[in-house]
């Protein structure tokens, strides 16, 4: 499947934030923006879509905020295989190893290992993001959290889900937009051993009838972006009980702050948030 990218520069932080919230009615998978570091102050607002977006509303936004207006592209996939493959390395996260099945002989026989064959779905634990949630989930179980039912929402490769089922005798849910990764979650599941125990699932955030049934989960992962993270907010809410913990990443550093206010509306409280280059980890507790 074929991602479409809309691309558009303006002068300032906040009107480019401005502008890629307000590109949230135009339903992108994803939207945000990078600073053009040349000591101008421009800024980069991307915008994401899964189908070719309409170029004449997009026109109609960009003017409206005083921006250029976007160029749009067509960014075919690529298979990331070999590449990964080349580079995939053991990451260490706390008790945790995330490694290829190139490195299966040199893993420590004390440590949770999480077999990661190089596929098409995001998530080998060499990003901070996955990094983040994985020493985040170490630090529950030194803390002595138990979860009884968890819910990865956004799976990718399916790793998180597979770090809860090996550290809980817990019932486990992994979700995810694209049918890729749902595919790929799958596959790696069976490789480590673990089916039966893992429920997948190809959604848009909680509207499975699964992941529905299943709830209040107790723990749930969520290693997205900013944007969707706070428009899921309510459902997070819907879908906990009191004294539930969010995982949450995939959120630049910079945005956090506004990730974390927009959940305490929603009755979470921040227990822990880790940075890991640039990008931010939050643990919450409902």
């Amino acid at each position: 499947m074929a991602t479409w990218t809309a691309l558009t520069t303006l002068k300032g932080e906040a009107f480019a934030q401005a502008l890629a919230d307000a590109s949230e009615r135009l339903d992108p998978v994803a939207a945000g923006i990078f600073e053009i570091e040349d000591g101008r102050g421009f800024w980069e607002v991307g915008v994401y879509f899964t189908e070719k977006p309409d170029d004449v509303a997009l026109d109609l936004l960009a003017a409206a905020h005083g921006a250029k207006p976007f160029v749009i592209s067509r960014v075919e996939d690529r298979d990331w295989v070999a590449q990964v493959r080349r580079e995939l390395t053991p990451v260490y996260a706390g008790r945790f190893v995330v490694f290829g099945s190139h490195d299966r002989d040199t893993v420590p026989k004390h440590l949770i290992g999480l077999e990661i064959e190089a596929a098409m779905a995001f998530g080998t634990g060499h990003h901070g993001t996955t990094q983040g949630c994985l020493m985040a989930l170490d630090d529950l179980l030194r803390k002595g959290f138990v979860a009884r039912n968890v819910a990865d929402i956004g799976s990718g490769t399916g790793v998180l889900a597979m770090a809860a089922a090996r550290a809980y005798p817990a019932a486990v849910l992994a979700s995810d937009i694209d049918q890729v990764a749902t595919d790929t979650a799958r596959a790696n599941i069976i490789a480590n051993g673990l089916a039966g125990r893992i429920a997948t699932v190809t959604a848009v955030g909680f509207r499975a009838p699964i992941i529905r049934a299943r709830a209040p989960f107790d723990l749930i992962f969520a290693n997205i972006l900013a944007m969707p993270l706070r428009k899921m907010a309510p459902d997070m809410a819907a879908h906990t009980a009191p004294g539930s913990m969010l995982v949450l990443s995939g959120i630049l550093n910079r945005q956090a702050t506004g990730v974390e206010k927009v959940y305490e509306g929603f009755g979470f409280l921040r227990q822990q948030r880790r940075e890991i280059g640039e990008w931010t980890t939050l643990v919450l507790r409902r």
